[in-house]
């Protein structure tokens, strides 16, 4: 099936060392066109390290990223912020303008960075807005909104760039219990809708849910990929199993839950 697929990311062979700590190992993966992966992994195993690289914010030691059958590593800062406008980013802590509105913070971008008129890109927020169930909110500032409608708003900017791709950091990490839904159920629409998309997150659920391929980070390596009922049901490794039979515990039933 990937073989009639239009290839939209290739990652090859990513390291990243801190301070001479290796926190990626050789990372490979490919992500075509309307698919969603969802990498899962104990904390601090480089999980977003490799987001931050996939979008050159940081730049890889080793390895190369491809947009497209473009390389986008190593570029210049004028080169590499035209590219990036293509990789949408969803970040945990939301990275608002406190001093703009909701749709001031959708439409920013649109007209300093693609040039738009201020109406075209106001109407193109508003549609945005619109999307993510906020439409009656856009006048609002972060100040005025709650966790989960700031998170909201930010894939709501990041999608108005019209992205090949977009990546998401735990964006459910900085919010309450109640409010993770709301966020999760724009998610899941965005991926019933065939947005190309990696996701990093503790969400379980969502991820057995939604995601096409699951990929288990351990120790800076991509220990085991697969169909969530394969990575969920039958782990190759016993620190898979490990990993998740420690979710089970802590949030319930994990293992064993089907598509």
């Amino acid at each position: 099936m990937e073989q009639n697929k239009e290839l939209i990311l290739e990652i090859k062979d990513i390291h990243k060392s801190y301070n001479g700590k290796a926190v990626l190992k050789g990372i490979s993966f490919n992500v075509f066109k309307g698919e969603t992966k969802v990498i899962i992994g104990p904390s601090g195993m480089g999980k977003s390290t490799l987001l931050r690289c996939i979008n050159q914010l940081t730049v890889p030691d080793k390895g190369s990223v491809w947009l497209k059958g473009q390389e986008i590593t190593h570029r210049d800062a004028k080169n590499i912020n035209k590219l990036r406008q293509k990789i949408g980013f969803v970040f945990q802590d939301f990275n608002l303008f406190d001093h703009l509105t909701a749709v001031g913070n959708v439409e920013i971008a649109l007209i300093k960075v693609k040039g738009m008129k201020k109406q075209e890109a106001r109407n193109k927020a508003i549609f945005e807005l619109k999307k993510v169930g906020l439409e009656k909110q856009a006048s609002l500032y972060p100040a005025e909104l709650s966790g989960g409608q700031k998170q909201r708003v930010s894939i709501a900017r990041a999608f108005a760039m019209e992205p090949e791709i977009m990546l998401f950091d735990e964006p459910t990490s900085a919010l309450d219990p109640e409010l993770i839904g709301e966020v999760l159920s724009v998610m899941k629409e965005l991926a019933n809708e065939g947005v190309t998309m990696i996701v990093v997150s503790h969400e379980m659920g969502f991820a057995q849910t939604v995601a096409d391929e699951i990929l288990f980070l351990d120790g800076g390596k991509l220990l085991e990929a697969g169909p969530p009922e394969k990575i969920f049901c039958e782990p190759k490794y016993k620190r898979t199993k490990k990993f998740l039979s420690t979710l089970n515990e802590l949030y319930g039933n994990v293992e064993g839950n089907k598509r």
